[in-house]
């Protein structure tokens, strides 16, 4: 592996998080959009698109890096390329990514290693994730009796050990097994998922199926189902929040 060019270039990267919802943009990370020389940004939304490009005229949207039915893995590597052109020919760029930038969000990573590879200075800054919102909206302290969090493909795939004392929450689980990105998001593994669970939690534990909410004044979605109905209550934007089974 080279050493990292000891010389800083004029280019530079900074990663924000918008928050989940338009009020959890923080002031930090509001100060870097007005900032930057060019601003790209990824979120779901057409109310968070135009707060930020309310702050930087010179915003353009990632969305397009996304080709129907093609591999997720391709757009984030677009994605990256779509930081780091205006980085390199000497522009301050913000990348603004929807919650927190350094959760799911394979090409911040990605972007800001590459970055500091090349000799740009490159940083990320933090937002209010969906895990965030998720502990606040259910009431729950990770720190009371522990906390698991995987990725649903990966958790299926990797049969990792679970410990029933603690909370376990899996993420995307509306799209398991899925690696492509669609018009209409599917989880074609969503049935061995629930089978999984139900290999360690008896049918009738009530788990949480869960979706933070965009916008202000508007409820998070908020539904307790026993484990073996939990197929019927699963969206495309859907967190699982399993509770603890027995207590330490």
């Amino acid at each position: 592996m080279g050493r990292r060019p000891t010389v800083r270039l004029s280019g530079a990267l900074v990663v924000v998080g918008t928050g989940i919802g338009a009020a959890r943009l923080t002031s930090e990370a509001r100060a870097a959009i007005e900032a930057a020389d060019e601003v790209v940004y990824l979120v779901p939304d057409p109310i968070a698109a135009a707060d930020i490009t309310r702050l930087n005229r010179r915003a353009r949207s990632l969305a397009s890096c996304y080709a129907e039915g093609g591999h997720r893995r391709e757009a984030y590597a677009r994605m990256v390329e779509e930081m780091l052109t205006p980085v390199r020919a000497g522009k301050r760029v913000c990348a603004a990514f929807y919650g927190h930038p350094g959760v799911f969000v394979w090409p911040s990573h990605e972007a800001i290693e590459q970055a500091r590879g090349e000799g740009f200075e490159a940083r990320m800054l933090p937002g209010v994730s969906a895990e965030d919102c998720l502990f606040a909206d259910l009431g729950v302290d990770p720190a009371t009796a522990g906390c698991q969090s995987y990725e649903a493909t990966r958790f299926l795939e990797g049969r990792p050990a679970v410990e029933r004392r603690a909370a376990l929450v899996l993420w995307q689980i509306g799209v398991v097994g899925s690696a492509e990105h669609t018009a209409e998001p599917r989880a074609p593994l969503l049935g061995a998922l629930v089978d999984a669970l139900r290999e360690i939690y008896p049918d009738d534990h009530e788990v949480v199926v869960y979706e933070a909410s965009p916008f202000a004044g508007v409820a998070p979605l908020v539904r307790p189902v026993p484990l073996a109905a939990l197929g019927a209550a699963v969206t495309p934007a859907s967190t699982l929040y399993v509770p603890p089974l027995e207590s330490f």
